[in-house]
């Protein structure tokens, strides 16, 4: 396994990010792509003429046909779960594409199978990746801000349909028991992830949220969780109703020393402001070495050098977040 490339097998491609990973895969020496599972027979042939892969109608038929090192799951937050615990029984190390699960008892329950199957779980948040956000976290937690005493993250758009998603991702994103919630789960969860790594575990948890489009989704579609700490605060914010691209996927990072501001995107910028420099300038970012670069690159690399997933990616940090999301989610529905 060390001089192969990783032998992956997709499980699930409702999640449009699916398609986001695909091109990683087929241009990685360090993985490639074996063959795929969905029950959707129009998505099947998608990936195997775009791909060559062979897809399969159910996982079983997959693993009975290929030898696998690992998964990537690619499905509801609620199947997901299911699809990781049965991975994870044939002993197989798995990426899931964020929160993690539809609840906080799947993510528990994957967290504690993966560690008595000893194999990697690794939860892939897409700004993981940004170069400005590995640096951001760095500089934080290595105290050069002085003390964070707040963390802001806003997620934003006009909605998944307006964004261009498809019919199959928006079939579970507005089921409240295939996703765990609305724009709470899909993109609160983000700003929770941060505060994890950054904070911990908050003292209280306050979740706000309400339907403030014209044509209802049958979930929230805007949401908020404030996190209290002993000495911070933290903001995650969640809306599918947002004109216009003004503060969306912005992250601030507030400590005694100087402010934080993550911009969005793989090319965003990462601003410092100091007492010295108020109104804030560019930091250097480096290119991040090859495990860092990409959701692929770094499964690839926990495997062979049997490491934890870095800090955003670790699935303690997301059994955390799920911890609070869970907490913000149980309050809007008033018990």
């Amino acid at each position: 396994m060390k001089n192969q490339p990783l032998r992956i097998g997709i499980l699930g491609l409702i999640h449009d990010h699916a398609w986001d990973h695909l091109p990683q895969l087929q241009h990685s020496e360090s993985a490639e792509l074996v063959a795929a599972f969905d029950t959707n027979q129009a998505l099947r042939d998608r990936i195997h003429t775009e791909y060559g892969c062979p897809a399969y109608a159910s996982p079983e038929e997959l693993f009975s046909n290929h030898e696998l090192d690992g998964v990537y799951i690619f499905s509801s937050n609620q199947e997901g779960a299911q699809l990781a615990l049965l991975a994870i029984k044939h002993g197989l190390a798995v990426m899931i594409e964020k929160p993690m699960a539809a609840n906080l008892s799947q993510a528990e329950a994957m967290l504690t199978a993966a560690r008595e199957r000893d194999v990697c779980l690794m939860v892939n948040w897409p700004f993981a990746w940004w170069p400005q956000m590995q640096h951001a976290i760095t500089m934080a937690k290595a105290g050069e801000i002085g003390e964070i005493w707040q963390v802001k993250y806003r997620a934003a758009h006009a909605g998944p349909k307006e964004l261009g998603c498809s019919d199959y991702f928006c079939e579970w994103l507005f089921n409240p028991e295939l996703n765990g919630a609305g724009a709470m789960m899909d993109y609160c969860c983000y700003g929770c992830v941060l505060s994890s790594v950054l904070l911990g575990a908050p003292e209280s948890i306050t979740g706000i949220a309400g339907q403030y489009r014209p044509e209802s989704l049958g979930v929230e579609d805007n949401a908020m969780i404030v996190m209290q700490y002993p000495k911070a605060i933290a903001t995650a914010e969640g809306s599918w109703s947002q004109v216009g691209t003004l503060t969306a996927y912005t992250t601030a990072i507030y400590g005694t020393k100087g402010t934080l501001m993550v911009e969005p995107q793989k090319k965003g910028r990462l601003m410092l402001a100091t007492e010295e420099q108020p109104l804030g300038q560019e930091v250097k970012v480096q290119c991040p070495l090859l495990y860092l670069q990409t959701a692929t690159e770094h499964f690839a690399h926990c495997i062979r050098s049997d490491e934890e997933p870095w800090e955003l990616c670790n699935p303690k940090a997301s059994l955390e977040a799920q911890h609070i999301l869970e907490a913000g989610i149980q309050q809007i529905k008033g018990s």
